[in-house]
């Protein structure tokens, strides 16, 4: 296939995908993330059970399965529920607004089981009494006799191991404080995870008496229950929430339960309107085969027991027995068996119901969890957060606006800068954005603030590869080739270094997906889809828009390409660049010693993604200031936290954010929402977010691998690609960047978050990106210069690339700029760190990266021969360059006489003059050749450019210059 037909076919190919992707775009709705769209999202951490004593791959796709089911029984429309890392579980719930009741449908285990009351309520001897009241609680029994937790704990861990029956639990573990008389934390299935656990929650909250794992002060011990105890906490008043931490009423239970949830079928909420009911709500359920004989058996024993108490002519219901229902280690109903109206016990034919306190929403909450079934591991939740709809539109307003913007910016730049090239890196852009949000559409991909980050991104990198290759266009024109040779010459030339750079840049938004956390995902999956698209457009594409428009009059003057006349247009920008290096690495120390010292002084202010902690942003409808919160915070005892007034168009500027340590989500309601509401009412939904301290500490886990796995894939890549003495300059530039950002960080006060993690990452490819760009003109030039110096090898290619690499960071920042002030408060984190990456990652790239390549490389022999013949020939000194333009024209000429049979201002008709001239200077070393015993050592420039070049003869065809023969 000709060159022309290629192009004509890719632009056919091009023009059917963009009408193909038009109208993915009209016809698809888009997928949008909770942060744009409003909502709830929860992250669960599972944990083993008595059954599933390790957490299994099946065993969490199991738990989704239920907790997938929970959520269709909640109505909630396009939920995403999806496994991270092997043992976390995120659900998101779009357009929830409340968050508590999410959690308790959503995470709870639902493990539900049948006791006979009586008969395994343990006393202060460790044995049941059934007619002792003090202990069963008589005929309020599930809410009187009971004990403080810390009470019912220390009686439990005096009981022996009961392997042999029907347990509920193996043995759990707490931490108790007996000078305060509190249980601190459990249970947990070890004393290992009980003390993690431990641990974890005190620094995450920044507890004054933080220890080590593992380590517990003098009042402090861990207590064991062991297998066949268990304790449980009593009923909860009528109408109470069930999360309520008032109520501290706990029961000790021989664990030998009569039935489980999975003996029971088809639970419904109903009410309770048959004879003598009382039309409140209750569940009703059917019983499985094995489960009706075993409910027909123990509700005849409970009757019995009943009788044989009954003393005629005293009240029924004081020798009436119980059986209680216990959900989770909660008594939600203890009801007790008529064993006047039922003395052969109830009749499981027509099943039973569970009441006592209900309201409808929690009937119907019990009568779900019963229905889907329980989880088959134990879940914490680790982290919740909620946004409302109304602050997810105006953050999907503020991306669209960075997202136009950074377009609209970086096609301005590319229009002024190159013109008609301009124009056709505009038209490959266009293409590129209607492909990008064509497969978001299709994919879907679910679309978040990060994602919309990552998305403004891709657009400087989709430039950038426009802008690698057309300084190699305008490169090779102003050398002297045709406009159709330069094209072809520059794409070839420039190819490889755009390879390399967005390979790095995918490799790291891979690793980035793999092991980031969910929101930082979305930002990955954007920046590694939007590399591969744009490598489809801004090198296919505009190479066929090129090949096709070459000889058009459009593209003859240089003017029209962005550059002076070639005639008058300076080769290159000469600067000694290895020689200043002592200066560059000097003015570097000075930057890193002031971050090393706020590092050290202020240190980083690490976000809640890290520290842990609970934020909350709510509106208020009346006139308040700092004070006012804290004068509320202070009356639940959170006269600690951190309190920030929030200016935002859709908030006002009535509006706080307050951070505390972390909250369970019935605390934020209890000492936050609820008592600002009462006291300045809330505006619409408030912004909650809490991160419990084992997610913080996954995510800081995640962060390193993240940085480190990035760090050795880019390594072993620069190694098989350049060699391997090229990846320490990289790993010090990259380095450079990173401590120069963390320092910068630190001197400002910024907030670092997961999107910090990110930008950081990003920072690393732009760096690379730059690095990558020069490296190669380094290794293009190294065997064009036999016998120059490697300092001067760099320098030339520097003085080559450094317009290069200036535009491409240029390029890549503006986008980003767009991004800080146009993106809003979430992104302008993100932005922040971009900015000042970008502009450290330019200087590295040039300033860093090469001079430390220079030094090492000249260590080697043959660098130090050649450097000591140079300073020998030019009085002890090195030059910065080899010998200049004159001595590359004087071979061209004398290369020019020697064939001019051969060359023809036609190139149809063989090579062209233009072309020949260029080779030859590809060609031509700057100081004389070397003898060696290569036999092209000494060969002509013409005869090392001709070299098994094809011929053409009179009719046209091609001959093989060493046989003669057509072909």
């Amino acid at each position: 296939m000709s060159e022309r037909r290629r192009n004509l076919f890719i632009l056919l190919l091009v023009g059917g995908l963009l009408a193909a992707s038009i109208a993915v775009v009209a016809t698809k709705q888009t997928k949008l993330g909770l942060d744009l769209k409003g909502g709830v999202e929860l992250v669960y951490q599972a944990s083993p059970t008595k059954e599933v004593p390790t957490v299994t791959g099946e065993a969490v796709d199991r738990s989704i399965e239920v907790m997938r089911e929970r959520v269709d029984q909640l109505g909630v429309a396009e939920p995403e529920i999806q496994r991270q890392g092997a043992d976390q579980i995120i659900v998101s719930l779009p357009d929830v607004d409340n968050a508590d009741e999410a959690i308790d449908q959503v995470g709870t285990v639902a493990q539900l089981y049948f006791y006979d009351w009586e008969t395994n309520v343990l006393g202060q001897d460790l044995k049941p009494d059934p007619s002792n009241a003090d202990i069963t609680g008589g005929a309020s029994a599930g809410s009187a006799g009971c004990l403080p937790k810390f009470d019912a704990l220390a009686r439990a861990s005096r009981r022996a191991a009961m392997p042999n029956q029907k347990t509920s639990a193996g043995n759990q573990f707490y931490v108790t404080d007996n000078k305060t008389r509190k249980v601190l934390e459990g249970p947990q299935e070890t004393r290992e995870a009980v003390l993690k656990s431990l641990a974890a929650d005190r620094a995450g909250s920044g507890a004054a008496n933080a220890r080590p794992e593992g380590r517990l002060a003098a009042d402090e011990q861990v207590r064991e229950i062991k297998e066949g105890t268990i304790i449980v906490r009593g009923e909860q008043p009528p109408g109470s929430d069930d999360n309520d931490t008032e109520r501290d009423c706990y029961y000790v239970l021989n664990d030998n339960y009569a039935l489980q949830g999975k003996d029971i079928k088809n639970p419904e909420q109903q009410f309770d309107n048959g004879p003598g009911g009382t039309g409140q709500p209750n569940v009703t359920f059917e019983f499985s085969d094995a489960g009706r004989r075993i409910w027909q058996n123990v509700t005849r024993e409970i009757a019995e027991r009943g009788q044989n108490q009954f003393l005629p002519g005293s009240d029924p219901l004081s020798a009436a027995q119980h059986f209680a229902i216990v959900l989770d280690g909660q008594l939600i109903s203890t009801p007790y068996i008529d064993f006047q109206r039922n003395p052969d016990g109830i009749d499981a034919r027509t099943g039973s119901e569970i009441s006592g306190g209900f309201t409808i929403k929690s009937a119907q909450t019990l009568a779900n969890l019963l229905k889907t079934g329980a989880l088959p591991i134990k879940l914490d939740l680790i982290s919740q957060s909620q946004v409302s709809a109304s602050l997810g539109q105006q953050a999907l307003d503020e991306g669209l606006v960075a997202g136009i913007a950074g377009f609209v910016i970086v096609a301005l730049f590319l229009l002024v800068f190159y013109r008609v090239l301009g124009v056709i890196a505009v038209t490959a852009l266009t293409v590129y954005a209607i492909y990008f949000y064509a497969l978001i559409k299709l994919i879907p991909v679910t679309l978040t603030l990060p994602g919309i980050a990552g998305l403004i991104l891709t657009i400087g990198v989709c430039a950038d590869a426009n802008i690698v290759i057309f300084e190699r266009v305008k490169e090779e024109i102003r050398a002297g080739r045709s406009m159709a040779a330069g094209i072809a010459a520059g794409y070839k030339k420039g190819l490889s270094a755009i390879i390399d750079a967005n390979v790095v840049t995918f490799l790291v938004a891979f690793i980035l997906f793999i092991l980031a956390t969910a929101g930082v995902k979305g930002f990955a999956l954007v920046l590694g889809v939007g590399v591969i698209v744009s490598m489809l457009t801004a090198v296919l594409l505009t190479q066929a828009i090129l090949g096709v428009a070459s000889r058009s009059s459009l593209l003859q003057s240089p003017s029209a390409l962005g550059q002076k006349d070639p005639s008058k247009h300076k080769n290159r920008w000469r600067f000694d660049y290895a020689g200043n290096a002592p200066k560059f690495f000097a003015a570097s120390g000075v930057i890193l010693v002031i971050g090393a010292l706020a590092l050290g002084g202020k240190g980083l202010q690490f976000g809640i993604d890290f520290d842990s902690g609970t934020r909350v942003t709510a509106a208020l409808v009346q006139k308040t200031d700092e004070a006012g919160i804290r004068d509320v915070l202070d009356r639940e005892g959170l006269g600690d936290a951190k309190i920030q007034r929030v200016t935002d168009e859709e908030l006002g500027d009535n509006a706080f954010q307050i951070r505390t340590e972390q909250l369970a989500p019935d605390e934020v309601s209890q000492k936050i929402t609820t008592p600002l509401d009462d006291e300045f009412q809330i505006r619409g939904a408030p912004n909650t977010e809490s991160i419990g301290p084992t997610f913080g500490n996954a995510v800081a886990e995640s962060a390193v691998i993240a940085i480190i796995a990035s760090l050795l894939v880019i390594t072993a890549y620069i190694a098989l690609r350049f060699e391997w003495k090229y990846t320490l300059p990289i790993l010090i530039a990259v380095s450079h960047d990173i401590l120069i950002t963390a320092g910068v960080y630190a001197l400002v006060g910024r907030e670092v978050t997961t999107s910090t993690v990110a930008a950081l990452l990003t920072i690393l490819g732009f760096s690379l990106y730059d690095t990558i760009i020069v490296f190669d003109r380094v290794r293009e030039n190294v065997p064009r210069m036999p016998r120059a110096a490697f300092s001067q090898i760099v320098n030339r290619s520097m003085s080559e690339v450094i317009v290069r690499s200036l535009a491409t960071s240029f390029c890549a920042l503006l986008p980003i700029l767009a991004l800080y002030f146009f993106g809003g408060e979430t992104l302008q984190d993100f932005a922040f760190a971009l900015i000042v990456g970008t502009f450290s990652g330019t200087y590295s790239s040039v300033f860093i990266a090469s001079p430390v390549l220079t030094a090492w490389k000249e260590r080697e022999p043959v660098y130090r021969r050649r450097r000591a013949r140079i300073a020998a020939a030019n009085g002890g000194v090195v030059p910065p360059y080899a010998d200049g333009a004159a001595a590359i024209e004087a071979p061209v000429e004398k290369a020019r006489k020697r064939a001019p049979a051969r060359l023809s201002d036609d190139p149809a008709q063989g090579v062209s003059k233009q072309e020949f001239d260029q080779m030859v200077r590809d060609l031509h070393v700057e100081s004389p050749p070397v003898a060696t015993a290569d036999p092209t050592a000494d060969a002509s420039p013409e005869d090392l450019v001709l070299k098994d070049k094809p011929q053409r003869d009179k009719s046209g065809r091609t001959r093989n210059k060493r046989h003669g023969r057509p072909r």
